[in-house]
């Protein structure tokens, strides 16, 4: 059978078993959330940082911008340090949270990625 960490704590162990009779791979972002001990109260920071960073997109593209690169680099840096960028953004794409941010986000660092492998 197999072993899970040595915790006393009931939840944990509960989530455990869980993760092993659901598909986590359906549910990026909560796999991440949970492998990283992402705590209710920084979730929510996360999602309110990337629901102003969504509106910002939103009227930036209203008004004509192109180069979103900025709010990339808001996004990284305002990130909880317990998250990787690249990962969340990959899980937020993949279970379709703020699909046209996380696309242009995934573009980006697609596009700058090409540079640096010319060179």
């Amino acid at each position: 059978m197999e072993r899970f960490n040595n915790s006393n704590d009931g939840p944990s162990f509960h989530i455990q078993l869980l993760s092993k009779i659901i598909d986590m791979n359906q549910y990026p972002l909560t796999k991440l959330i949970i492998e990283n001990n992402i705590t209710q109260e920084e979730y929510m920071e996360l999602m309110k940082m990337i629901k102003g960073l969504n509106d910002t997109y939103e009227c930036q593209k209203e008004e004509g911008f192109l180069d979103f690169s900025s709010l990339l680099i808001h996004f990284a840096g305002m990130l909880n340090e317990k998250l990787d960028p690249n990962e969340t953004i990959n899980a937020l794409k993949k279970e379709d949270c703020f699909p046209e941010l996380m696309e242009e986000f995934s573009n980006i660092l697609e596009e700058n990625e090409k540079k640096y492998r010319r060179k």
